[in-house]
């Protein structure tokens, strides 16, 4: 099955799936769509472990602030249900899931940093940051919970409350990333580790994973079986359009 803006390439044991909707790979349900299903797709070849990337400056900015917005309440529930059950699967992976995190990553992009196992970012002027806040969109339940998860009690309370962007040193300092290299260098790079984790004995770190995890996985798991996500049925605020239309405008008058 071809998609047309997740790609899914091998690298020997490696797969490595790379987002690639320009400008800034944001998602709304078409992208959310395609990202699980390449993801089961990659899966099944069998690979060792799994890279995921971005495209050129962005690796995620998150939601799409010109489409979702604007959705019917359908297609807001759709996109909601595709969201919980496409982050569930990801900070589920079998397989050692290294973040080649090649730019900015913002929103929904942060919490894609925030699902696998070890993350490469790059040096430079990369933002990372949660504006959800700023945009006026809550946090569906499954971004929130590996939100918790991975980092502590006061780096959830700035990057959610604050709603502010920071750079790659911050991004590391909070545990967001956990190493950094030149731009071009971080794809290699997380392909490096990636082979280094796929030496490991499968069955170990599949187990181990779930050990870690598991409490945060059921918890996602209990949500998209239930379609019990609190924030189901009043996702997006009234004033999200006017908020998100905001955003969007400090971002390109910065």
């Amino acid at each position: 099955m071809a998609h047309e803006h997740v790609r899914i390439q091998q690298d020997g044991e490696v797969g490595i799936l790379q987002l690639s909707r320009p400008p800034a790979n944001a998602i709304e349900l078409g992208l959310a769509r395609e990202m699980e299903a390449a993801f089961d797709a990659a899966l099944r070849a069998g690979p060792r472990a799994l890279v995921l990337t971005g495209t050129e400056r962005f690796f995620s900015a998150g939601l799409d602030l010109k489409a979702v917005p604007a959705y019917s309440r359908a297609q807001q529930r759709e996109l909601l249900g595709v969201l919980n059950r496409m982050i569930g699967k990801l900070y589920a992976c079998p397989v050692p899931l290294v973040g080649g995190v090649n730019g900015h990553a913002i929103a929904g992009g942060f919490i894609l940093v925030l699902t696998t196992d070890f993350r490469v970012g790059p040096q430079g002027d990369a933002l990372f940051g949660l504006t959800e806040a700023r945009a006026g969109i809550p946090f569906p339940a499954g971004p929130m919970v590996v939100l918790q998860a991975e980092l502590a009690p006061a780096d959830v309370r700035y990057t959610t409350l604050l709603a502010r962007n920071f750079g790659p040193e911050e991004a590391r300092e909070r545990g967001v990333l956990d190493e950094l290299q030149p731009p071009a260098a971080v794809l290699p790079r997380a392909i490096e580790v990636a082979r280094d984790l796929a030496s490991i004995p499968a069955d170990a770190y599949r187990r181990i994973k779930q050990q870690l995890r598991g409490a945060a996985i059921a918890r996602i798991e209990e949500v998209v079986a239930a379609g019990a996500d609190p924030m189901l049925e009043s996702w997006i605020s009234p004033d999200a359009q006017e908020a998100s239309a905001a955003l969007l405008a400090a971002k390109r008058d910065g």
